[in-house]
């Protein structure tokens, strides 16, 4: 694949919700960067297809068709992957859905729903992966979580509760494993171009557009560089913080 300064040769990266938008953009960053990356999601042919691209350029992959929100197919899934590599050295917690409603007409299996595939799946491919970090005493762990959980959104009750978990999930596994070389880390879009904000009205977009200071909408690849930067030695000294990539959106 084609060089950047980041080398991440010898190192074995998962990444939930692989199959499109920004976890199939940070797949291919990954193995840019020299990583062999196992693609998580429902889509295998998806996820075939990402493979397929990443080989064409030279890169190493490797597909794995699960439902992150199912724990017993989690376990398995990643427990088949490090008999089969060996270990698991990064794993980006991805996987995300929405399920969009006031608070007041929210269905509870609505809410569950996001919040098992969004904050609990994270929890759980987490500590499938640890003992492997543990072991080799390096591990990078970083959460994809959202500008909605850091300001909330209406209409987005589920999501951004779910997204605001994860930066709390992030900051104590940060601290309980810090000791053994492992990091862990969040990265926060704002407004990014996927297939999960296309169908959104053009009013709400430019409307976000305006609170936007660097006056663009933000691509997937934007996202996918920050996890590169946090997944490598460069960031040996970053733990338990949330990388904002929202153009501005939120400061401070």
């Amino acid at each position: 694949m084609k060089e950047n300064s980041i080398n991440l040769s010898g190192r074995v990266a998962l990444v939930t919700g692989a199959s499109q938008g920004i976890g199939r953009a940070c797949a291919i960053e990954l193995a840019r960067a020299g990583a062999l990356v196992v693609g998580a999601a429902r889509n295998r042919e998806k996820l075939n297809e990402l493979v397929g691209e990443i080989s064409k350029a030279e890169g190493k992959s490797s597909a794995l068709a699960v439902d992150v929100s199912d724990e017993d197919q989690v376990k398995t899934a990643i427990k088949d992957t490090v008999a089969e590599f060996g270990k698991i050295d990064i794993l980006v917690n991805n996987a995300g859905i929405t399920r969009d409603q006031l608070v007041m007409r929210m269905k509870r299996t609505d809410w569950d729903a996001v919040l098992n595939t969004n904050l609990t799946s994270a929890y759980v491919c987490i500590q499938q992966v640890i003992g492997s970090m543990l072991k080799q005493r390096w591990g990078r762990i970083i959460n994809i979580t959202s500008v909605f959980g850091q300001t909330g959104q209406a209409g987005q009750a589920n999501y951004s509760a779910s997204k605001a978990g994860l930066i709390g999930l992030t900051m104590a596994i940060a601290r309980e494993v810090a000791s053994r070389n492992i990091t862990c880390n969040a990265v926060a879009p704002g407004f990014i171009e996927t297939a999960m904000t296309v169908g959104f009205s053009e009013e709400f977009k430019q409307n976000a557009l305006k609170m936007i200071p660097l006056g663009r909408v933000g691509t997937p690849d934007d996202v996918s560089r920050a996890v590169r930067f946090l997944a490598s030695e460069e960031a040996s000294y970053i733990t338990g913080h949330v990388l904002n990539v929202n153009g501005g959106m939120l400061m401070g």
